[in-house]
């Protein structure tokens, strides 16, 4: 028999039951984490019965990775486009990653370390992330193009390059988070901090 459809989508919206559960979900990250996220909170909030969510999903875990992937998306969208290779100035561009770097780790981790407890979701999360799909890959991607493009270094090391300025958002925004009792306001790198690792890093792979 098939799932009676949630109240929120019997107006004739093209939107799945599969998909509305995802996106009920990750409104739910949003709002208030994932510390505590139960199937019965998401199916309050979705309009359906608890077992609704088990016709759509092998379990919780799945969901989670989804609404987790989903919630990601939704603030990669938010911060906007990063530089291409070729246009501005290779310290200008380098800024800006680093900038939408530090703001997305910043609006997700508190996510993340909600599900600590729960590394089969992460494990799921991580299946779901294709290559060249998340900021870290495409930074890597961005400095590759730039070496190919003559305006690094023959011999850039890029990747060792890319590794650092993820490591400069994971160290500020843990350290942030922790002194902060887990805030996800905390206050985000200084531009005299963010300018510092640049020119670091420029040292490493300019030409």
């Amino acid at each position: 028999m098939a799932p009676r459809r949630a109240a929120a989508l019997r107006d004739g919206g093209e939107q799945s039951l599969r998909a509305h559960l995802i996106a009920t979900a990750e409104r739910l990250i949003s709002e208030r984490g994932t510390a505590g996220l139960t199937v019965r909170g998401i199916a309050r909030a979705a309009g359906v019965a608890d077992g609704v969510l088990y016709n759509h999903f092998a379990d919780k875990e799945e969901l989670l990775a989804h609404a987790l992937r989903a919630r990601v998306r939704a603030v990669e969208r938010a911060l906007g486009e990063l530089p291409e290779p070729g246009g501005g100035t290779i310290e200008g561009n380098l800024r800006a990653y680093l900038v939408h770097g530090l703001d997305l780790h910043r609006a997700i981790l508190p996510a993340f370390a909600g599900l600590l407890a729960q590394p089969e979701v992460l494990a799921r999360f991580a299946d779901l992330v294709r290559p060249g799909d998340d900021w870290r890959d495409r930074l890597i991607g961005y400095l590759r193009a730039e070496r190919e493009l003559g305006r690094l270094a023959p011999d850039a090391p890029v990747e060792p390059a890319a590794r650092m300025l993820v490591g400069v958002c994971h160290e500020t925004v843990l350290s942030r988070l922790l002194r902060h009792a887990g805030a996800p306001d905390a206050a985000p790198a200084s531009p005299d901090e963010i300018d510092a690792v640049v020119a670091a890093v420029l040292r490493g792979i300019g030409r």
